[in-house]
C-alpha cells in the first residue's frame, strides 16, 4: 500500500518562556540559527521526539495518549501548519484539517464570507465553494444564522461549520484533532457518517481521540504517543490495550503516594504515651479475665453493634470503656462516623501497621469489575488481649457506605491476640460499578472502643467497560420473550 504520510525522524522543539534569556533582535536569532539550538534543557521543550510514522494511502489512523504526549503538535507539523525542528515530514495528496475549534474564522465577519475564505485556504476555487455552499450550510445545521458574524456563534456552531467546511474540500488526507468532542451527539454520530463515507472513498483519515472505543471500531491502525515519543502502534485493540494498562499502572502509584500523603498527615506525632501503673494493672486483671472466659457485667449488657462506620453511631453516649483511652486530642474519634473526614485515631494497645489492597497480580489501587479483592493488615498487640474484633468498610467517593462488616457482627468470639498477625478479608468478586471508593479498617473492642481506627487513607479505583449507574453490579441476566429481539452490536 502506498504511503500517504510519512515521518522521518521528525523532532518539534519549543522554546520555554522565562525571564532567564532573551535574544538582542528575533532577527538575530533567526539569522544565528539560535533560537532553539543554543537552549540548555531547561530552557527547551521537545514536543516530539525523533518520531517516525507511515500511514498507507487509504487508512484511518487514530493517535492516542494524554494530554501533552504531542498528538496536536503531530497533526500540525502533517497539516503543515508548523515545521519540524529536525527530521522530515512527507504527504502526498490535498490535507484538510480541523485541528483547532474555529481555526482560520474572523470573528467580525459573517459565516458566509468565513465559508469561501476557510475553502480557499483549503485549496477550493471559487467555483467550487459556489457549487458546494448550500451543502456545507445544510451539514452544519447553521442556516438561519450564516449571515451573522461568527463572533456571535457559539462554541458548537463554530465546530459545525468548520467541520461541514473541512469535510466538503473532498480532500485527499483529513485531519481532525479531539475538537469533535465538543459537539453533541447527533452531530457526532453524523460526522461518524462522514468518516465512513471517505473510508469507503479511499481517503485516508488521521485523528486524535481519547475515546479509546472509537479508535478500536472505526480505525485500522493506531498510534501511541508518550511524552513526545512513539510508544507503540500497530493494531488499534492491541494498541489501546497496552496504553490502558499504562494508564493503570501511572493511576495506581499515583492513589498509592496520595494515601501515603494522606497516612503520613493523619499518623500521630508519636506512639501513644505508656499507661501508669495502675492502668497496666487493670489491663492485666482483664486480659486474666477475658482468658478464662469470664465476662465483666458492662461487656454482657452490651449490644453487639459494629464499631465500624458503616453502623450507624446510636443517639445516646456510649458508655465508658472498661480501660482508659490512651489517646490526645488530636486522636479521639468523631462524635458523627459519617460526618468524619480520613484520619486516625485509637488508644494503640492493638494496631494496624500496614494495609495491602490486592488484586490477581499482587498490591494494587486499579481493579476492573468484578475482579477478586484482598484487604490485607498487619496487626501488632503489644500485649494479650481477649476482646477484640476487626472491620472494613468501602464508601465511595462522595460518602456513601458501600459495605461494612466486623468480625464481631460475622458472630466471631474474640478469644485470644498477642504479638504480630496478619488478618486478611477476602472478596471473590469486586461487583462495584466504575469509580473511586475508600476503604476504612480498624481494630476495637466487641462494645466499640478503638484500639485503632483507619478513616478513609486508602483508595482504590473501579474499572469497567460498562457503563452502568450507582454503585454495586449485582451478577444477573436478560429473559426476553421470543418476539423481543436485538441485532447483535457492530463492531
Amino acid at each position: 500500500m502506498p504511503s500517504a504520510i510519512t515521518l522521518e525522524r521528525v523532532s518539534k522543539v519549543y522554546r520555554r518562556y522565562g525571564r532567564g534569556r532573551r535574544f538582542a533582535t528575533l532577527k538575530s536569532a533567526l539569522l544565528t540559527g539560535s533560537l532553539v539550538r543554543h537552549l540548555s534543557p531547561k530552557e527547551s521543550f521537545r514536543a516530539l521526539d525523533d518520531v517516525s510514522l507511515t500511514v498507507g494511502a487509504g487508512a484511518a489512523c487514530g493517535v492516542i495518549g494524554r494530554n501533552g504526549s504531542g498528538k496536536s503538535t503531530l497533526l500540525k507539523l502533517i497539516a503543515g501548519i508548523t515545521r519540524p525542528t529536525s527530521g522530515e515530514v512527507r504527504v502526498g495528496g490535498r490535507v484538510s484539517a480541523l485541528i483547532e475549534l474555529g481555526a482560520g474564522f474572523h470573528p467580525e465577519i459573517s459565516g458566509r464570507e468565513n465559508v469561501f475564505i476557510n475553502g480557499v485556504m483549503l485549496g477550493m476555487s471559487r467555483r467550487e465553494i459556489d457549487r458546494r455552499f448550500q451543502e456545507i450550510v445544510e451539514f452544519a445545521e447553521i442556516e438561519d444564522f450564516i449571515e451573522a458574524p461568527v463572533k456571535t456563534y457559539s462554541s458548537g456552531m463554530y465546530l459545525r461549520l468548520g467541520f461541514a467546511v473541512a469535510v466538503h474540500v473532498d480532500p485527499e488526507i483529513l485531519i481532525v484533532d479531539e475538537v469533535l468532542a465538543v459537539g453533541d451527539e447527533g452531530f457526532s454520530l453524523k460526522c461518524l457518517d462522514k468518516f465512513a463515507e471517505f473510508k469507503r472513498r479511499g481517503k485516508t483519515i488521521l485523528f486524535v481521540s481519547h475515546a479509546l472505543s472509537m479508535v478500536e471500531r472505526f480505525c485500522d491502525e493506531a498510534v501511541w504517543l508518550d511524552g513526545g515519543r512513539k510508544r507503540m502502534a500497530g493494531d488499534p485493540k492491541r494498541v489501546a490495550q497496552m496504553y490502558l494498562s499504562d494508564v493503570e499502572q501511572a493511576e495506581d502509584a499515583h492513589l498509592a503516594a496520595e494515601d501515603a500523603r494522606a497516612r503520613q498527615s493523619s499518623a500521630p506525632s508519636g506512639p501513644p504515651p505508656p499507661a501508669d501503673r495502675e492502668v497496666d494493672r487493670e489491663v492485666d486483671r482483664e486480659v486474666d479475665r477475658e482468658m478464662a472466659g469470664a465476662a465483666s457485667p458492662d461487656a454482657a449488657d452490651t449490644p453487639p453493634d459494629a464499631p465500624a462506620s458503616a453502623v450507624e453511631a446510636p443517639d445516646e453516649e456510649a458508655p465508658a470503656p472498661d480501660v482508659p483511652a490512651q489517646e490526645g486530642p488530636e486522636n479521639r474519634p468523631p462524635d458523627d462516623m459519617f460526618e468524619a473526614r480520613e484520619g486516625r485515631w485509637g488508644s494503640g494497645i492493638v494496631r494496624i501497621e500496614q494495609v495491602t489492597l490486592e488484586g490477581p497480580q499482587g498490591a494494587a489501587h486499579v481493579f476492573h469489575s468484578g475482579e477478586p479483592m484482598t484487604i490485607r493488615m498487619q496487626v501488632v498487640a503489644d500485649r494479650p488481649v481477649g476482646d477484640f474484633a476487626f472491620g472494613i468498610s468501602i464508601f465511595s467517593t462522595d460518602g456513601v457506605c458501600c459495605y461494612g462488616t466486623n468480625t464481631r457482627i460475622e458472630e466471631m468470639e474474640s478469644n485470644r491476640f498477642d504479638g504480630v498477625g496478619e488478618v486478611a478479608f477476602v472478596i471473590d468478586r469486586l461487583d462495584l460499578v466504575e469509580g473511586t471508593y475508600k476503604v476504612d479498617v480498624a481494630v476495637h473492642k466487641q462494645d466499640g472502643f478503638s484500639y485503632d481506627y483507619h478513616r478513609l487513607l486508602y483508595t482504590f479505583r473501579v474499572k469497567s467497560n460498562t457503563r452502568d449507574v450507582g454503585i454495586y453490579r449485582p451478577r444477573h441476566a436478560w429473559q426476553f420473550s421470543g418476539n423481543i429481539r436485538f441485532k447483535p452490536l457492530q463492531t
